[in-house]
């Protein structure tokens, strides 16, 4: 079948597939391109101001930053976290109520969770509580990684029904003093630095995560299959018509046969 318009379709048909094969890596390319990974500067500190806001939860690409701000740790409202992890350990945390300055100038100050250091019995914890407890309220800067608000838990011991679990703000809101009307971040600080007598808290960098655009590998396996089907569409066309013309011929040489025949 070696006819200009059968050997013109076949060039259309390559074409239309090479056309539909390259649509077909576009589509693994935006795929592959989706999936990358947005890489996040958690590692950086970044001033807290920049980085969330108070009264509301704070973004995703917040979460796990390393911030700084500048307040004081009001003496009177630390409180301790117990059954905290640390390198597989079951703990306490000694908790702070830190005041911060407004996003704004001349803003009223914001109140803000700090953990402060993790001690593995309660004795240590509660004897480095006492004593942070006695120091002064001065203002310092603290540095540590910003993470969400925890889940508030109902204490299961009766017997002390202040007790907690989690780092919840708003639990920690309700036993704190002078905050009323005061804003405050629904998010806490694991502070870089512990004070003397407590561990640091084992608070690793976000995982950054990759997905693949699954809608988008769908679409270029389409797209190879319409190019597969461009060359197949050809084929068969040549095919039918070569058939049709070799039926035409045994017909005609069917019908020559009897009219050429001497008696």
């Amino acid at each position: 079948m070696l006819r200009p318009r059968w050997i013109g379709a076949l060039v259309f048909a390559l074409l239309l597939a090479g056309g539909f094969a390259w649509l077909g890596q576009w589509q693994l390319e935006r795929a592959v391109e989706a999936g990358k990974v947005v890489e996040i500067p958690s590692e950086t500190v970044l001033p807290l101001a920049k980085v969330a806001k108070p009264g509301g939860p704070i973004a995703d690409t917040a979460t796990g930053q390393l911030i700084s701000v500048t307040g004081s740790f009001v003496p009177t409202d630390y409180q301790l976290v117990q059954g905290r992890l640390n390198h597989g350990t079951a703990g306490w945390w000694v908790v702070a109520h830190a005041t911060v300055p407004g996003a704004e100038e001349g803003a009223r100050p914001v109140a803000l969770a700090v953990a402060r250091g993790w001690a593995a019995d309660e004795a240590t914890a509660k004897s480095v509580m006492a004593r942070l407890a006695d120091e002064p309220a001065a203002q310092q800067e603290i540095v540590g990684r910003l993470l969400p608000t925890e889940g508030p838990e109902v204490p299961s011991d009766k017997k002390h029904p202040t007790a907690m679990t989690t780092m919840s703000v708003a639990a920690l809101y309700n036993l704190w003093t002078g905050v009323d009307g005061m804003d405050v971040y629904s998010a806490y600080v694991v502070e870089k630095t512990p004070p003397a007598g407590l561990t640091k808290i084992d608070s690793p960098p976000p995982i950054q995560e990759r997905t693949l655009n699954w809608l988008n590998i769908f679409y270029a396996a389409e797209w190879i299959i319409f190019a597969g089907f461009a060359v197949f569409f050809w084929y068969r066309l040549v095919k039918d018509a070569k058939e049709k013309e070799d039926e035409l011929r045994e017909l005609a040489a069917g019908t020559a046969a009897p009219l050429g025949k001497v008696e």
